[in-house]
């Protein structure tokens, strides 16, 4: 499959790519080892080596940006081996303020040999970056001694209020009686006279009032020099006494002119505070136009590396739509079925099938009884069935060829809905010694995943049975309604059909929704199997016999099966009977047989509504009798809209009634408009009139019931069996070819 498929494989290799950037995006965020207030234990270093008396010697750069190709590579092992007491960056030493950038500048910082210093600068701030820098190296603004030397950072973001800012310059200095005094400042205060590259009018320090606050403070406590980066370039600038130096080219983007270009700057204070200041270029490139080209790479190295998890995942991104892109455009393929497949060899054999569902008998329900029924039909032709299904309290003391999971929680105020210990050795175990050929699943979840699961450890094709519209079974789950509804249910049918070999659909429309939705497994439409001989079997004693004991005299009779839960549309019914009642004068009674957590809800709402002596909720009626509650009724009425197909509807038909439906999937595949029955839309007036129709005009109603039971003789147990059977055979036949 590898071989067959590399975009494939290189897609969720990409796809892989990203999943594990972003764990490590929230690794460093929130697990990494912290390191907090470094510039502590800078300026006690620096401290410690430069006494009073002695002179200073420090490095200032700006514009780091992270740069691994300049400053990591070029520039620190220069500072390393120049014998300088200490490092300065006077601004952006981090190309944005994420804490992967923070971190990263921490790695290269820890390559020198020399303690360091940093400002706070626009960089720096970035990124909701400034409580990074607070945290992991110090306050935004500070003044510290070094020898006879005060440095003072101050913080030009913003961040910091700039009139407090002054005032604590100005009684810092008012009191300091050091020989040299150096300001360090990110935004710089005067603007240069050379272009700068790419410069914008908030690279310079504002607002107005601050810029020229600062400068009058500046000259009345004769500050000696101010040093600023946040331009690409190299820049002195004489005001009073005050030298102005903008420096920014540790490894930010160059042009690499006379102005623009790599450097640091190295600064000497004696003993008597004489400053001397030297520039350091750094010669990258020799030709013009490789100069350029360099400084281009060099920025996108640096990038790379600032941003290499930012980088990566733009990679990956962009790698991964490519590929997806070409398998659209240039990958032919073939969307019809495979005709060239001969299933002849597995229809001649007996085929042994696993089975897999969260419900089973002697729960009632449509899935279970479509269940057994396609085992009778498959054991009738010769296969071999295992079930694996939840345990019941009252399940058959002995079952062949039936695998019963004991549960790990029961849900619902019946306890209908069992959820089993799919983790038990032994259900594997003999699952395994059963030797299947095929897995069919009829839930895409739990019991459903374990049969998945074990149909790709045998190695055999999985086949998956659509019973159930999820969506309208939110209440069930723990989870919001909507969320459950409108995303989660669509994306686990979507996600588990997808890994499945083929996929049985009761009717066209439930194909059609499942190819909205994604789905891309081979198809197959094949109704659920009713037993129509049954219904057929019926005598007119056994439903006068009924009818006596019901005490239903000559009133026509409704007929509803379904489980008494808020998806099975129950109060829509009551409520349209209850309109009924009240329009038309012809005696009635309707029989709701079903069990559910609703129940005693229902039967209080029945109560108040007077509906007592119109309708009977009936309760669990066992399967094999059935049919003869169908016989006994005129009409069958249904409102659930949660419905695939809707076997129940068939069941009525095959015993002469017709149907009056609410219009949703299933039911229009089944229910043909004035032919053998009527769907309408969730409006009571519509369908309460259909009702009354059927009701009221018995030749209306008698012709109907012929049709009805014509053309419910097409969907037989037998014929559903035959026709399963060569799906399965299809699907090995396919599952064959492609380990070929």
């Amino acid at each position: 499959m590898i071989l067959r498929n590399p975009l494939t494989l290189l897609f969720y290799l990409c796809l892989l790519t990203v999943i594990l950037l972003v764990g490590y995006k929230t690794y460093l965020n929130f697990f990494k080892e912290d390191f907090a207030g470094v510039h502590t234990t800078q300026v006690e270093q620096i401290q410690q080596s430069i006494s009073a008396n002695d002179p200073v010697s420090f490095a200032v750069v700006g514009n780091i940006n992270n740069s691994v190709g300049i400053f990591e590579e070029r520039i620190i092992p220069e500072l390393n081996a120049s014998g300088i007491d200490f490092l300065v960056s006077a601004g952006n030493a981090v190309s944005g303020g994420g804490e992967d950038k923070y971190r990263a500048l921490y790695g290269s910082l820890s390559h020198l040999n020399i303690p360091y210093l940093l400002t706070f600068g626009d960089n720096e701030y970035a990124d909701f970056g400034s409580f990074r820098f607070y945290d992991h190296f110090g306050p935004h603004f500070y003044s510290i001694q070094a020898g006879n030397s005060r440095l003072i950072f101050l913080d030009s973001t913003g961040k910091t209020p700039w009139q407090w800012q002054i005032r604590w310059l100005s009684d810092l200095l008012s009191q300091d009686s050091s020989e040299a005094r150096i300001l360090f400042i990110g935004h710089p205060p005067l603007k240069p006279k050379e272009e700068a590259l790419f410069d914008q009018p908030d690279d310079f320090l504002a607002p107005p009032e601050f810029r020229n606050t600062l400068l009058d403070t500046i000259s009345r406590h004769n500050i000696d020099l101010v040093f600023s980066a946040n331009l690409s370039l190299y820049s002195e600038a004489q005001r009073g006494n005050t030298l102005f130096i903008t420096t920014g080219g540790a490894g930010g983007l160059v042009l690499n002119n006379d102005t623009s270009y790599y450097h640091y700057v190295e600064v000497n204070v004696s003993p008597e505070g004489e400053i001397d200041h030297t520039l350091r270029p750094l010669n990258v490139g020799q030709h013009p136009i490789l100069k350029r080209l360099e400084s281009l790479w060099l920025f996108v190295y640096s990038l790379f590396y600032s941003g290499y998890l930012n980088f990566i995942l733009i990679v990956a991104v962009l790698a991964a739509i490519t590929i997806k892109l070409y398998s659209i455009i240039f990958v032919g393929k073939d969307y019809y079925p495979d005709y060239d497949l001969d299933p002849t060899p597995w229809l001649e054999k007996p085929l042994r099938v696993a089975m897999f569902s969260n419900n089973y008998l002697p729960f009632i329900g449509g899935v279970p009884i479509s269940i057994a029924r396609l085992r009778r039909g498959l054991e009738t032709l010769g296969d071999k069935l295992l079930v694996v299904a939840p345990s019941y309290k009252d399940q058959p003391e002995a079952e062949e060829q039936v695998v019963r999971v004991p549960s790990l929680l029961t849900m619902g105020e019946k306890r209908e809905f069992r959820l089993a210990n799919i983790f038990l050795r032994q259900t594997r175990k003999q699952v395994r010694a059963f030797q299947p050929d095929i897995v069919h699943l009829h839930h895409p979840f739990w019991l459903g995943s374990l049969g998945l699961f074990l149909a790709r450890r045998l190695k055999v094709p999985a086949i998956y049975t659509y019973h159930t519209r999820l969506e309208h079974y939110a209440h069930f789950v723990p989870l919001p309604g909507l969320i459950f509804r409108n995303l989660i249910s669509h994306a686990l049918i979507k996600r588990f059909a997808n890994k499945c070999d083929g996929v049985v659909v009761p009717t066209d429309s439930t194909e059609e929704y499942l190819r909205m939705i994604g789905v891309k497994t081979p198809t197959f439409v094949q109704p659920t199997g009713i037993e129509y001989t049954r219904f057929q079997a019926v005598t007119e004693e056994e439903t006068e016999q009924l009818r006596r004991s019901l005490n239903l005299g000559g009133k026509t009779v409704f007929i509803s099966v379904s489980r008494l839960s808020n998806e099975k549309n129950i109060d829509f019914m009551i409520e349209a009977i209850s309109s009924l009642q009240k329009t038309t004068s012809r005696p009635f009674h309707c029989l709701m047989i079903g069990e559910g957590h609703q129940k005693d809800r229902l039967q209080r709402k029945i109560k108040k509504l007077g509906l007592e002596a119109n309708i009977t909720l009936v309760g669990a009626i066992a399967p094999e009798e059935m049919a003869v509650w169908y016989r006994l009724g005129d009409v069958f009425l249904f409102a659930s809209k949660s419905e695939t197909q809707g076997m129940v509807i068939l069941e009525a038909m095959a015993a002469g009634l017709p149907v009056v439906a609410v219009r949703s999937s299933g039911i229009d595949d089944v229910v043909r408009q004035g032919f053998n029955g009527y769907k309408t839309p969730e409006r009571l007036d519509q369908w309460c009139a259909q009702v009354k129709r059927l009701l009221e005009e018995d030749e209306l109603r008698h012709t109907l019931s012929k049709q009805a039971q014509t053309f419910a003789r097409n969907f037989s147990v037998e014929q559903f069996a035959r026709n399963i059977r060569d799906i399965y055979a299809s699907v090995l036949a396919l599952n064959d070819k492609k380990r070929k």
